[in-house]
């Protein structure tokens, strides 16, 4: 872990989320992984006291496509800084009709549809079975449900988004059937 920089909370910025400006007392890193370069470099900010690192999935400028994002150099570099709690910032689409425009959507389930992407640090060397039943923080997500009904947004506490691989959309027959088949809320 990095000495130098530390923040326990890392944000991993989606599409409309490219700069911190939230933060005070801003400064940017550059971290090296073993599995390449991340989207962009890590700012790592004050936010009401606390040190919050900050990366924009899809690069500051949106220069990286969905399924060239390289997540497991994102997620590496954040631990080496002692990131613990990543938040997950994405704008998704609704597979059902509760779910609104301009909601906020705190998933409890995910299916992955993704083809591409690797979804391990597990390659060799060591074997590991990972049980993703509950596959998000419990306390994080309890923590965000109250903050955004606190700010006043339209909170739904649950729901099983739908990961696909972009850039492109599914198909009408496609998005049926993870609605009515696999019974996926957002995508």
């Amino acid at each position: 872990m990095s000495k130098k920089h530390q923040a326990g909370i890392g944000i991993i910025g989606g599409t409309g989320l490219y700069d911190p400006n939230f933060f005070k007392d801003i400064r940017e890193v550059k971290i090296d992984t073993q599995y390449g370069k991340t989207s962009d470099l890590v700012t790592i900010g004050d936010y009401d006291g606390i040190p919050i690192a900050f990366i924009p999935r899809h690069g500051r400028k949106h220069t990286i496509p969905p399924h060239k994002i390289n997540s497991r150099a994102n997620i590496w570099a954040l631990k080496e800084i002692g990131v613990t709690r990543i938040l997950s910032l994405s704008v998704v689409g609704s597979l059902k009709p509760k779910f609104l425009p301009g909601n906020i959507v705190v998933p409890d389930q995910f299916i992955d549809f993704t083809k591409q992407r690797d979804n391990t640090y597990y390659d060799g060397g060591q074997i590991c079975h990972i049980s993703m039943a509950d596959p998000f923080c419990p306390e994080l997500r309890e923590h965000s449900i109250d903050c955004a009904k606190n700010l006043g947004y339209d909170v739904h506490a649950r729901g099983t988004y739908l990961c696909i691989e972009g850039p492109r959309f599914s198909t009408r027959a496609e998005s049926i059937f993870f609605k009515d088949t696999l019974n996926a809320d957002i995508i």
